[in-house]
C-alpha cells in the first residue's frame, strides 16, 4: 500500500513538530531539567508519533476502501501486522 501525495503531507507535518518537540525534550535533558518535566514532554512525543502512526494506518484503509474494490480486497493480516506493529 502506497499513500497518496496528499495525504502523506499532514502525516510528514505531524511527525516534524514531534522531530521538533523530541529535540527540545533531549535540550531539557541535557540542560539538567527535572526528570518528571522530562518524562511528560517524551510522552507527549511519544503519543504524538504514535498517533502519526494510526493515521497512516487510517489513511491506507480508507484509501483502499475508496478505491472501489471494497474490504475484500485489503490484506487482512498485512494491516493486523502493521496496527500491532504500532502497539
Amino acid at each position: 500500500m502506497q499513500l497518496e501525495p496528499g495525504s502523506t503531507k499532514a502525516i510528514a507535518l505531524r511527525m516534524k513538530k514531534a522531530h521538533g518537540h523530541l529535540a527540545r525534550v533531549i535540550a531539557m535533558l541535557e540542560d539538567g531539567a527535572e526528570c518528571d518535566a522530562v518524562l511528560t514532554q517524551l510522552a507527549a512525543v511519544n503519543k504524538a508519533l504514535s498517533r502519526s502512526g494510526y493515521v497512516m494506518v487510517a489513511t491506507g484503509l480508507q484509501q483502499c476502501l475508496e478505491a472501489g474494490d471494497g474490504i475484500d480486497s485489503i490484506d487482512a493480516k498485512k494491516m493486523e501486522k502493521l496496527f500491532l506493529a504500532l502497539a
